[in-house]
């Protein structure tokens, strides 16, 4: 599903127009990427967590080349399910 299908879903759901889902939607995406690149977790019960997550620097390798090379720590946006949306994919 892509972007477009998942604003015709929440328009039909929600009864609202498909420009007023996707507005919502985009405000959606917008407070969760604002707040996550604050540092901030953001918790929907049941369907998941959005938090950003710090990686080590650590040692790779080049696949080209074999050379060791250094990887920066950074940090890097994530997402954790929740145990209601583990339990449906989990039910196929």
């Amino acid at each position: 599903m892509n972007k477009e299908e998942l604003v015709q879903e929440i328009a039909k759901k929600a009864k609202v127009t498909q420009k007023e889902a996707a507005e919502i939607l985009n405000g959606f995406v917008e407070t969760v990427q604002k707040s996550v690149s604050k540092g901030e977790k953001v918790t929907l019960v049941g369907f998941g967590t959005f938090e950003a997550r710090k990686r080590a620097a650590r040692t790779g390798r080049n696949p080209q080349t074999g050379k060791e090379i250094k990887i920066a720590a950074k940090t890097v946006p994530a997402f954790s399910a929740g145990k209601k949306f583990k339990e449906l994919v989990n039910k196929k």
